[in-house]
């Protein structure tokens, strides 16, 4: 006599219309985790470019108090008139002034050393390049440092500070 089989219950404990579900589960768990990884790599990449444009923002703020503090440590210097530069001249050639910070140097001698020393600074940022102008103004004269890059990396080759980023230069600016 032979015995039928018969399936166990435990295969199929609520029946056949869950099967797979638990597959759906997991890819839709699977779908938020990868939306809020992406999330958070947009944010890491946000967080990084932030940190470089204000460690450029610090840099250039650093460079324009060097050079002040060099033109109050050349009075002379400052009185003839000799830190006064533009953007767009081109760079100072220290030559011969090298020894400035060894040896005995004039007052003309070691302007142009400290405006060759804070251009090559300068150039740490990019499209970085700077200005002193002198005015005067009641008996009074008002030296304006500015420092100019380009924060966006988009070759911006204007000289003014204004809002257009892929035009104009970033600047910061320093009076006294």
């Amino acid at each position: 006599m032979k015995i039928p089989r018969q399936h166990p219950q435990s295969v199929w404990p609520r029946g056949r219309e869950q099967y797979g579900f638990t597959l759906i589960e997991v890819l839709i768990a699977l779908l938020v985790l990868s939306i809020g990884l992406l999330g958070l790599a947009a944010l890491q990449t946000s967080g990084l470019r932030s940190s470089q444009m204000a460690r450029m923002r610090t840099t250039a703020t650093q460079l324009a108090y060097d050079i002040s503090d060099r033109m109050r440590a050349n009075r002379a210097g400052m009185a003839r008139h000799a830190y006064t530069i533009a953007a767009n001249d081109p760079d100072p050639a220290s030559g011969d002034n090298d020894s400035c910070e060894q040896a005995q140097c004039t007052a003309g001698q070691m302007a142009r050393y400290d405006l060759a020393t804070w251009r090559r600074a300068i150039h740490s940022l990019p499209g970085g390049t700077g200005s002193i102008t002198t005015r005067v103004d009641a008996a009074v004269e008002i030296h304006t440092i500015t420092v100019y890059w380009d924060e966006y990396r988009k070759g911006a080759t204007g000289t003014a500070c204004g809002p257009d980023p892929a035009l104009d230069l970033r600047c910061i600016s320093l009076s006294l």
